[in-house]
């Protein structure tokens, strides 16, 4: 999963914009993440950390991505000091918020 080939081909994001995207989320989630939990197989829940301009990039980012990719849905909650992401999909694509799941506990880690 080190690359974007795990992502569907319902995206409409053109192939050579693909891993700029990529690299947007893994830049958000590395810098940001605090928690992650999965609240069912088509639900995942993350709680990032707040700051000037984070939740205006939450939703621009997530606005995008929903663009391209529609099967997402993305609700974006502000808190104090923090900015909530839900992000689910159809059963469809189940396998592909797994793979988000994974590559994004990954990326905070760090």
């Amino acid at each position: 999963m080190s690359d974007p080939a795990w992502v569907p081909q319902s995206c409409t994001l053109p192939t050579e914009e693909r891993p700029l995207r990529v690299a947007e989320w893994d830049a958000l989630f590395a810098e940001r993440l605090t928690s992650l939990a999965r609240l069912g197989p088509l639900r995942l829940h993350l709680d990032l950390a707040g700051g000037p301009g984070i939740e205006e990039q939450v939703r621009d980012l997530s606005e995008r991505e929903g663009g391209c990719c529609s099967f997402f849905g993305f609700t974006v909650t502000p808190g104090e000091n923090r900015v909530g992401l839900d992000i689910t999909v159809d059963q469809e694509h189940a396998a592909v918020l797994e793979a988000l799941a994974t590559r994004t506990a990954a990326r905070g880690q760090r």
